[in-house]
Protein backbone atom coordinates (compact mmCIF):
# COMPACT_ATOMS: atom_id res chain seq x y z
CA UNK A 1 0.00 0.00 0.00
CA UNK A 2 2.63 2.22 0.96
CA UNK A 3 4.22 1.97 -2.70
CA UNK A 4 0.98 2.34 -4.42
CA UNK A 5 0.50 5.81 -3.11
CA UNK A 6 4.16 6.91 -3.14
CA UNK A 7 4.11 6.21 -6.88
CA UNK A 8 0.79 7.82 -7.34
CA UNK A 9 2.45 10.95 -5.26
CA UNK A 10 5.33 10.25 -8.01
CA UNK A 11 2.97 10.52 -10.99
CA UNK A 12 1.35 13.49 -9.62
CA UNK A 13 4.91 15.58 -8.93
CA UNK A 14 6.35 14.44 -12.57
CA UNK A 15 2.63 15.92 -13.90
CA UNK A 16 1.99 19.01 -12.35
CA UNK A 17 6.12 19.55 -11.41
CA UNK A 18 6.42 19.82 -15.24
CA UNK A 19 8.20 23.11 -16.00
CA UNK A 20 7.42 22.66 -19.71
CA UNK A 21 4.69 25.20 -19.06
CA UNK A 22 5.83 29.08 -18.42
CA UNK A 23 3.47 31.61 -18.45
CA UNK A 24 6.08 34.70 -18.73
CA UNK A 25 6.62 33.25 -22.54
CA UNK A 26 3.68 34.68 -23.34
CA UNK A 27 2.82 38.41 -24.92
CA UNK A 28 -0.28 40.44 -23.54
CA UNK A 29 -1.44 44.02 -24.35
CA UNK A 30 0.46 46.64 -21.82
CA UNK A 31 -0.65 46.25 -18.00
CA UNK A 32 -2.29 42.71 -18.57
CA UNK A 33 -0.53 39.98 -16.68
CA UNK A 34 -0.94 35.92 -17.28
CA UNK A 35 -0.19 33.44 -14.04
CA UNK A 36 -0.99 29.80 -13.23
CA UNK A 37 -4.36 29.51 -11.53
CA UNK A 38 -4.22 26.12 -11.14
CA UNK A 39 -3.00 22.79 -12.72
CA UNK A 40 -5.23 19.61 -14.31
CA UNK A 41 -4.68 16.88 -16.85
CA UNK A 42 -6.03 17.98 -20.44
CA UNK A 43 -8.04 20.84 -18.90
CA UNK A 44 -10.74 22.21 -21.46
CA UNK A 45 -13.91 23.82 -20.89
CA UNK A 46 -14.71 25.91 -18.23
CA UNK A 47 -17.50 26.60 -15.58
CA UNK A 48 -17.85 28.86 -12.35
CA UNK A 49 -20.26 27.75 -9.63
CA UNK A 50 -21.92 30.22 -7.20
CA UNK A 51 -19.77 29.75 -4.47
CA UNK A 52 -16.68 30.56 -6.81
CA UNK A 53 -15.31 27.19 -8.06
CA UNK A 54 -13.97 26.44 -11.13
CA UNK A 55 -15.43 23.17 -13.23
CA UNK A 56 -12.89 21.87 -15.36
CA UNK A 57 -13.61 19.03 -17.82
CA UNK A 58 -11.26 17.26 -20.00
CA UNK A 59 -11.83 15.18 -22.96
CA UNK A 60 -9.59 12.40 -23.67
CA UNK A 61 -9.19 12.03 -19.83
CA UNK A 62 -12.72 11.17 -19.10
CA UNK A 63 -12.50 13.12 -15.88
CA UNK A 64 -14.24 16.31 -14.68
CA UNK A 65 -12.06 18.60 -11.93
CA UNK A 66 -12.90 21.24 -9.19
CA UNK A 67 -10.53 24.02 -8.55
CA UNK A 68 -10.97 26.28 -5.46
CA UNK A 69 -9.29 29.26 -4.24
CA UNK A 70 -9.88 28.90 -0.65
CA UNK A 71 -7.68 32.23 0.00
CA UNK A 72 -8.37 34.23 -2.64
CA UNK A 73 -5.25 34.95 -3.91
CA UNK A 74 -6.17 33.72 -7.25
CA UNK A 75 -4.50 30.70 -7.22
CA UNK A 76 -6.16 27.67 -6.97
CA UNK A 77 -5.17 25.79 -3.67
CA UNK A 78 -6.75 22.27 -4.45
CA UNK A 79 -8.15 20.59 -6.95
CA UNK A 80 -10.89 17.67 -6.52
CA UNK A 81 -11.40 14.91 -9.08
CA UNK A 82 -15.13 15.38 -9.65
CA UNK A 83 -16.00 11.92 -12.11
CA UNK A 84 -13.66 9.72 -14.06
CA UNK A 85 -14.24 7.18 -16.62
CA UNK A 86 -16.51 9.03 -18.34
CA UNK A 87 -16.85 9.35 -22.14
CA UNK A 88 -15.37 12.28 -23.58
CA UNK A 89 -16.91 14.75 -21.24
CA UNK A 90 -16.05 17.80 -22.67
CA UNK A 91 -19.08 20.31 -21.83
CA UNK A 92 -19.98 21.68 -18.15
CA UNK A 93 -22.29 24.12 -17.15
CA UNK A 94 -23.77 25.03 -13.57
CA UNK A 95 -27.17 26.16 -12.25
CA UNK A 96 -29.43 26.35 -9.44
CA UNK A 97 -26.22 24.51 -7.23
CA UNK A 98 -25.63 21.60 -10.03
CA UNK A 99 -22.83 20.74 -12.41
CA UNK A 100 -23.78 19.25 -15.82
CA UNK A 101 -21.36 17.44 -17.80
CA UNK A 102 -22.04 16.20 -21.69
CA UNK A 103 -20.50 13.03 -22.43
CA UNK A 104 -20.96 12.24 -26.27
CA UNK A 105 -24.45 10.97 -26.14
CA UNK A 106 -26.20 11.66 -22.57
CA UNK A 107 -26.01 14.40 -20.50
CA UNK A 108 -25.29 14.03 -16.57
CA UNK A 109 -26.43 16.15 -13.24
CA UNK A 110 -24.46 16.12 -10.20
CA UNK A 111 -26.83 17.88 -7.70
CA UNK A 112 -25.56 20.16 -4.35
CA UNK A 113 -21.67 19.84 -6.00
CA UNK A 114 -20.13 22.60 -4.23
CA UNK A 115 -21.29 21.12 -0.97
CA UNK A 116 -19.86 17.74 -1.62
CA UNK A 117 -16.22 18.22 -3.62
CA UNK A 118 -15.05 15.72 -1.36
CA UNK A 119 -17.54 13.35 -2.06
CA UNK A 120 -18.92 13.83 -5.23
CA UNK A 121 -22.98 12.28 -5.59
CA UNK A 122 -23.88 9.88 -8.34
CA UNK A 123 -24.73 11.70 -11.35
CA UNK A 124 -28.40 11.78 -12.15
CA UNK A 125 -28.84 10.70 -16.30
CA UNK A 126 -31.45 14.04 -17.55
CA UNK A 127 -30.80 12.93 -21.45
CA UNK A 128 -29.89 10.00 -23.51
CA UNK A 129 -30.34 8.98 -26.67
CA UNK A 130 -27.93 11.74 -28.16
CA UNK A 131 -25.72 10.55 -31.41
CA UNK A 132 -23.13 7.91 -30.42
CA UNK A 133 -20.64 9.34 -32.61
CA UNK A 134 -17.40 10.20 -31.25
CA UNK A 135 -16.18 12.08 -34.97
CA UNK A 136 -17.26 15.67 -33.59
CA UNK A 137 -19.13 14.32 -31.29
CA UNK A 138 -18.19 15.49 -27.81
CA UNK A 139 -20.47 18.35 -26.19
CA UNK A 140 -20.21 21.94 -25.37
CA UNK A 141 -22.96 23.21 -22.53
CA UNK A 142 -23.79 26.62 -21.15
CA UNK A 143 -27.30 27.90 -19.72
CA UNK A 144 -29.14 30.77 -21.98
CA UNK A 145 -30.47 33.80 -21.09
CA UNK A 146 -34.12 31.64 -21.54
CA UNK A 147 -33.21 28.88 -18.78
CA UNK A 148 -32.76 26.09 -21.31
CA UNK A 149 -29.61 24.58 -21.80
CA UNK A 150 -27.63 24.57 -24.73
CA UNK A 151 -25.31 21.89 -26.60
CA UNK A 152 -24.25 21.12 -29.97
CA UNK A 153 -23.92 18.07 -32.29
CA UNK A 154 -21.32 18.20 -34.61
CA UNK A 155 -21.22 16.69 -38.13
CA UNK A 156 -19.82 13.05 -37.99
CA UNK A 157 -17.39 13.67 -40.63
CA UNK A 158 -15.37 16.01 -42.49
CA UNK A 159 -17.91 16.70 -44.92
CA UNK A 160 -20.94 15.21 -45.43
CA UNK A 161 -24.87 14.53 -44.82
CA UNK A 162 -27.11 13.32 -42.76
CA UNK A 163 -31.12 12.29 -42.04
CA UNK A 164 -30.46 13.00 -38.82
CA UNK A 165 -31.20 16.57 -37.96
CA UNK A 166 -29.28 16.66 -34.80
CA UNK A 167 -25.79 16.57 -36.55
CA UNK A 168 -24.41 19.51 -37.39
CA UNK A 169 -26.34 21.60 -35.11
CA UNK A 170 -27.02 23.68 -31.92
CA UNK A 171 -29.50 21.88 -29.90
CA UNK A 172 -31.34 23.33 -26.67
CA UNK A 173 -33.30 21.31 -24.27
CA UNK A 174 -34.98 22.08 -20.30
CA UNK A 175 -32.81 21.18 -17.27
CA UNK A 176 -35.06 18.20 -16.58
CA UNK A 177 -33.56 17.01 -19.62
CA UNK A 178 -37.04 17.50 -21.91
CA UNK A 179 -38.08 19.56 -25.24
CA UNK A 180 -35.29 18.75 -26.96
CA UNK A 181 -34.90 20.47 -29.99
CA UNK A 182 -32.62 22.08 -32.78
CA UNK A 183 -32.41 25.61 -31.86
CA UNK A 184 -29.72 26.27 -35.01
CA UNK A 185 -28.56 23.97 -38.37
CA UNK A 186 -25.74 24.20 -40.40
CA UNK A 187 -22.63 24.31 -37.92
CA UNK A 188 -20.45 22.04 -38.72
CA UNK A 189 -18.12 21.81 -35.41
CA UNK A 190 -18.97 25.05 -32.62
CA UNK A 191 -17.18 23.93 -29.32
CA UNK A 192 -17.86 27.66 -28.13
CA UNK A 193 -21.01 30.08 -27.52
CA UNK A 194 -22.17 32.71 -25.63
CA UNK A 195 -25.11 35.70 -25.06
CA UNK A 196 -24.54 39.62 -25.86
CA UNK A 197 -24.91 40.89 -22.21
CA UNK A 198 -27.19 43.44 -23.92
CA UNK A 199 -29.30 42.35 -26.60
CA UNK A 200 -29.41 38.53 -25.15
CA UNK A 201 -28.65 37.43 -29.03
CA UNK A 202 -26.54 34.11 -29.12
CA UNK A 203 -23.15 34.09 -30.44
CA UNK A 204 -21.25 31.00 -31.28
CA UNK A 205 -17.89 29.95 -33.12
CA UNK A 206 -17.42 27.68 -35.68
CA UNK A 207 -15.06 24.93 -37.17
CA UNK A 208 -14.44 24.62 -40.74
CA UNK A 209 -14.23 21.85 -42.65
CA UNK A 210 -10.41 20.43 -43.71
CA UNK A 211 -8.64 19.32 -46.48
CA UNK A 212 -9.14 22.22 -49.42
CA UNK A 213 -6.13 24.24 -48.29
CA UNK A 214 -4.47 25.53 -46.23
CA UNK A 215 -5.91 29.10 -46.19
CA UNK A 216 -9.72 28.32 -45.99
CA UNK A 217 -12.23 27.84 -45.53
CA UNK A 218 -12.27 30.54 -42.81
CA UNK A 219 -13.49 29.35 -38.98
CA UNK A 220 -16.34 31.48 -38.34
CA UNK A 221 -18.27 33.79 -35.51
CA UNK A 222 -21.78 34.03 -36.35
CA UNK A 223 -24.74 35.24 -34.65
CA UNK A 224 -28.09 33.35 -33.98
CA UNK A 225 -31.05 36.28 -32.97
CA UNK A 226 -33.72 33.71 -33.58
CA UNK A 227 -33.99 30.21 -33.36
CA UNK A 228 -34.77 27.96 -36.91
CA UNK A 229 -31.91 29.76 -38.87
CA UNK A 230 -29.34 27.49 -41.10
CA UNK A 231 -25.57 28.49 -41.54
CA UNK A 232 -24.49 26.81 -44.42
CA UNK A 233 -22.81 23.59 -43.89
CA UNK A 234 -22.65 21.32 -45.57
CA UNK A 235 -23.42 23.47 -48.94
CA UNK A 236 -21.73 26.42 -48.27
CA UNK A 237 -18.29 27.86 -46.04
CA UNK A 238 -17.19 30.99 -44.65
CA UNK A 239 -20.81 32.94 -46.08
CA UNK A 240 -18.75 32.44 -49.97
CA UNK A 241 -17.06 29.07 -50.39
CA UNK A 242 -19.62 26.65 -52.26
CA UNK A 243 -18.56 23.17 -51.17
CA UNK A 244 -17.11 20.92 -53.89
CA UNK A 245 -18.97 18.06 -53.33
CA UNK A 246 -22.28 19.78 -52.16
CA UNK A 247 -22.17 23.15 -52.95
CA UNK A 248 -24.29 22.73 -56.49
CA UNK A 249 -27.33 22.06 -54.35
CA UNK A 250 -27.86 24.88 -52.47
CA UNK A 251 -25.82 28.49 -53.22
CA UNK A 252 -24.46 30.46 -50.29
CA UNK A 253 -27.24 33.59 -50.53
CA UNK A 254 -29.89 30.80 -48.70
CA UNK A 255 -27.59 30.83 -45.39
CA UNK A 256 -26.54 33.16 -42.86
CA UNK A 257 -22.76 34.12 -43.11
CA UNK A 258 -20.65 34.96 -40.29
CA UNK A 259 -19.79 38.47 -38.54
CA UNK A 260 -16.10 37.41 -38.66
CA UNK A 261 -13.74 35.50 -40.60
CA UNK A 262 -10.95 34.00 -38.46
CA UNK A 263 -7.94 31.75 -39.63
CA UNK A 264 -8.26 28.89 -42.02
CA UNK A 265 -7.92 25.77 -39.24
CA UNK A 266 -7.09 28.22 -36.24
CA UNK A 267 -9.72 25.83 -34.40
CA UNK A 268 -11.69 28.91 -32.94
CA UNK A 269 -13.22 26.93 -29.31
CA UNK A 270 -14.69 28.63 -26.40
CA UNK A 271 -15.77 32.20 -26.34
CA UNK A 272 -16.82 34.93 -23.80
CA UNK A 273 -18.50 38.44 -23.43
CA UNK A 274 -16.22 40.24 -21.09
CA UNK A 275 -18.93 41.39 -18.07
CA UNK A 276 -16.12 42.17 -15.99
CA UNK A 277 -15.06 45.09 -14.36
CA UNK A 278 -10.76 44.71 -13.86
CA UNK A 279 -10.25 45.27 -17.53
CA UNK A 280 -10.22 48.89 -19.00
CA UNK A 281 -13.39 50.37 -19.71
CA UNK A 282 -13.18 49.36 -23.83
CA UNK A 283 -12.81 45.78 -22.97
CA UNK A 284 -16.64 45.69 -21.63
CA UNK A 285 -19.06 43.23 -24.04
CA UNK A 286 -15.67 42.28 -26.16
CA UNK A 287 -15.64 38.70 -27.11
CA UNK A 288 -12.68 36.43 -25.96
CA UNK A 289 -11.70 33.86 -28.80
CA UNK A 290 -9.77 31.04 -27.56
CA UNK A 291 -7.80 29.68 -31.01
CA UNK A 292 -6.44 26.13 -30.25
CA UNK A 293 -4.67 25.89 -33.21
CA UNK A 294 -4.04 23.94 -37.05
CA UNK A 295 -3.34 20.21 -36.59
CA UNK A 296 -3.19 19.84 -40.55
CA UNK A 297 -2.00 23.27 -41.77
CA UNK A 298 1.19 23.17 -43.26
CA UNK A 299 2.18 26.38 -41.51
CA UNK A 300 0.80 26.19 -38.12
CA UNK A 301 -1.42 28.60 -37.49
CA UNK A 302 -3.83 30.08 -34.39
CA UNK A 303 -2.64 28.98 -30.72
CA UNK A 304 -4.12 32.21 -29.30
CA UNK A 305 -6.72 34.03 -27.54
CA UNK A 306 -7.68 36.94 -29.68
CA UNK A 307 -10.73 39.64 -28.85
CA UNK A 308 -13.30 41.01 -30.90
CA UNK A 309 -15.20 44.63 -30.76
CA UNK A 310 -18.52 44.52 -31.31
CA UNK A 311 -20.86 47.50 -31.51
CA UNK A 312 -24.42 47.56 -32.25
CA UNK A 313 -24.52 44.08 -33.17
CA UNK A 314 -21.41 43.94 -35.39
CA UNK A 315 -17.70 43.18 -35.41
CA UNK A 316 -16.00 46.11 -35.68
CA UNK A 317 -12.64 44.72 -34.81
CA UNK A 318 -10.10 41.73 -33.90
CA UNK A 319 -6.93 41.69 -32.77
CA UNK A 320 -4.51 39.35 -31.20
CA UNK A 321 -4.72 39.48 -26.82
CA UNK A 322 -2.37 36.31 -25.84
CA UNK A 323 0.12 35.06 -27.94
CA UNK A 324 3.10 32.71 -27.68
CA UNK A 325 2.49 29.44 -27.08
CA UNK A 326 3.74 28.44 -30.69
CA UNK A 327 7.04 29.02 -31.08
CA UNK A 328 9.34 28.16 -34.13
CA UNK A 329 6.43 26.10 -35.52
CA UNK A 330 6.04 23.92 -32.47
CA UNK A 331 3.61 24.82 -30.29
CA UNK A 332 3.63 24.24 -25.82
CA UNK A 333 0.62 25.48 -25.25
CA UNK A 334 -3.09 25.46 -26.57
CA UNK A 335 -5.65 26.96 -25.68
CA UNK A 336 -9.50 26.19 -25.45
CA UNK A 337 -11.92 27.94 -23.66
CA UNK A 338 -11.87 31.02 -21.51
CA UNK A 339 -14.32 32.62 -18.11
CA UNK A 340 -14.92 35.34 -16.70
CA UNK A 341 -14.33 35.36 -13.04
CA UNK A 342 -16.60 37.36 -10.33
CA UNK A 343 -13.31 39.83 -9.53
CA UNK A 344 -13.00 40.60 -13.49
CA UNK A 345 -10.12 38.36 -14.52
CA UNK A 346 -9.89 36.30 -17.45
CA UNK A 347 -9.17 32.17 -17.01
CA UNK A 348 -8.09 30.66 -20.00
CA UNK A 349 -7.82 26.68 -20.12
CA UNK A 350 -4.86 24.69 -22.10
CA UNK A 351 -5.44 21.21 -22.67
CA UNK A 352 -1.87 20.46 -23.56
CA UNK A 353 -0.09 22.06 -21.00
CA UNK A 354 -2.54 20.90 -18.41
CA UNK A 355 -2.92 24.23 -16.83
CA UNK A 356 -5.63 26.76 -16.31
CA UNK A 357 -4.09 30.21 -16.58
CA UNK A 358 -5.73 33.37 -14.89
CA UNK A 359 -5.62 37.24 -16.64
CA UNK A 360 -5.15 40.37 -14.55
CA UNK A 361 -5.09 43.79 -15.56
CA UNK A 362 -3.48 46.17 -12.87
CA UNK A 363 -3.22 49.31 -15.52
Amino acid sequence: MFWISFLASVTLYLWFGMDHVDPSRLRLPPGFHIAEFGRAEGARSLALGADGTVFVATRRQGRVYAMVDRDGDGTADVVHTIATGLTQPNGVAFRDGSLYVGEVSRILRYDDIEARLDDPPDPVVILDGLPTETHHGWKFLRFGLDGWLYLQVGAPCNICKSTDERFASILRVRPDGSELEVFAHGVRNTVGFDWHPDTGVLWFTDNGRDNLGDDVPPDELNRAPEAGLHFGYPYCHGGFIPDPKYGAERGCEEFVGPELRMGAHVASLGMRFYTGNMFPAEYRHRIFVAQHGSWNRTVPDGYRVIVVQVEDGAVVDSEVFIDGWLEDGSAWGRPVDVAVMPDGSLLVSDDKGGIVYRVTYDG
